[in-house]
């Protein structure tokens, strides 16, 4: 036999996971989608009760801001602890025991009580959701290589918009009809009936440890000399590069609008451009389906570019920072807009454009760090960029109470800055690739 009867060998290409692998990871992307709509959905419940709480309570409107940001008061200390947490524990726990907790912190609220009851349900809702995105998108990623992993991401941050889009139009009739005590109960219970759904379908997925991240390939890890001692990074160093700095800061901007959205849109659009409940309902379904189709297009925008070679800088960093001074540029505009199609357009593009931002950080964050230290470097990042939540709603009260309903104008002129920032931030300081060569050197 001569070399040439002998076939060239053809390098083998990825390996695939097994059918039901795949179907496992779908089925668990699919409960973590709903896991993220009931989240939501708790937290939309004050921001569309707004005005019946207020009346009902007897509160003003700085009272209200304190009511909503106390919700917010534990949950960025309890998002980096359970973060942390995160790469000891197996997620599926620490989820289920999320679920069933902030299901229970709002029985008090839903049975009755005046601001005391309702500050600390809040307080301890917030405690148990704090950790919900990070953990969620740490499990759900688990069950995808890296260049897989925009679309099931992103399919995580879309489980909010659906959460907002289908408990706006929901608990605003059960509002109406059974009052806003009602509508608390039942997102409780929505919470249980998930939860033991929960306990038989949900895990972990092959990638949960599987890849090293920061440049270090599984086929190097296996190949380490026997013997040989893998030290863990220290989470000082992951959280110096400026890659995570970089999506923080911007993500902190999205998340600065999301707060704005779930308390005070509804009365913005209500108290200071003159909406109706429905009317404001419909602009606010707005605002979040915009943000849904954004995120999807994000997703599949940033998945083409990487397949053809586009650094992360770029398909992630400069898509979501776009994005983001867009948004900025919207709100800056929006107070000197006419009344009518205009200022409705702008508000929509404003608030609807920042929330891919969601995804990119989590993704960029998720290529940078090692697989043992991801869930805290998640973790820390959502405690740092939920303060805004805590921030927001308070200083808009304020503001309303203060120069009334033209403390709008001067809230929405705030995020466009706070948004101008961090689309900054995200365009100039994220670069995954230059980061893990120096975390790997």
């Amino acid at each position: 036999m001569t070399d040439t009867d002998v076939a060239p060998a053809v390098p083998a290409g990825p390996p695939k996971a097994p059918s039901s692998t795949r179907r496992r990871a779908w089925i668990v992307t699919a409960l973590l989608v709903v896991f993220m709509m009931i989240n939501f959905a708790d937290k939309s419940v004050l921001g569309l009760a707004a005005e019946e709480i207020r009346q009902d309570l007897g509160l003003s409107a700085s009272a209200f801001g304190v009511a909503s940001s106390a919700f917010f008061l534990l949950f960025s200390i309890s998002g980096a602890a359970v973060g942390l947490l995160a790469d000891r524990i197996k997620p599926k726990w620490l989820i289920l025991a999320m679920a069933v907790l902030w299901s229970v912190s709002q029985a008090p609220m839903a049975v009755g009580g005046g601001l005391a009851v309702l500050i600390t349900s809040r307080v301890l809702l917030g405690a148990a959701e704090g950790p919900a995105f990070p953990v969620a998108q740490q499990a759900t990623l688990s069950w995808f290589p890296n260049h897989r992993r925009n679309l099931p991401g992103a399919l995580i941050v879309l489980g909010i918009t659906l959460g907002v889009l289908v408990a706006a139009p929901v608990l605003t009739w059960v509002i109406q009809h059974h009052g806003w005590r009602s509508a608390v109960a039942a997102v409780a219970v929505a919470g249980v009936v998930w939860a033991l759904l929960w306990i038989p379908f949900g895990g972990e997925g092959p990638h949960a440890a599987a890849d090293a991240g920061h440049g270090r390939d599984e086929k190097a890890v296996a190949e380490a000399a026997p013997g040989s001692v893998q030290h863990k990074m220290p989470y000082r160093r992951i959280l110096a590069t400026r890659t995570w700095i970089g999506a923080t800061a911007a993500y902190f901007g999205t998340y600065w609008v999301i707060a704005f959205s779930l308390v005070w849109l509804p009365s913005y659009l209500q108290d200071a451009l003159g909406y109706t409940s429905a009317g404001s309902t419909r602009v606010v379904m707005l605002v979040w389906g915009l943000g849904g189709v954004v995120v999807l297009g994000q997703a599949g925008l940033t998945g083409w570019l990487l397949r053809r070679g586009t650094a992360s800088r770029w398909a992630r960093g400069g898509v979501g920072g776009v994005l983001l001074l867009i948004g900025a540029v919207s709100c800056l505009t929006l107070p000197l807009a006419p009344a009518g199609a205009v200022t409705a357009i702008l508000l929509v593009a404003g608030f609807g454009l920042a929330g891919a931002m969601s995804s990119v950080a989590v993704t960029t964050v998720t290529e940078l760090a090692p697989a043992d230290r991801r869930g805290g470097a998640l973790g820390i990042m959502n405690a740092v960029v939920t303060t805004a939540g805590l921030i927001a709603p308070t200083l808009i009260g304020r503001l309303v109470d203060t120069h009334g309903t033209e403390g709008y104008r001067y809230a929405v002129l705030i995020t466009g800055a706070v948004l101008l920032l961090s689309g900054a931030a995200a365009l100039t300081l994220i670069d995954p690739d230059r980061d893990a060569r120096r975390l790997s050197s």
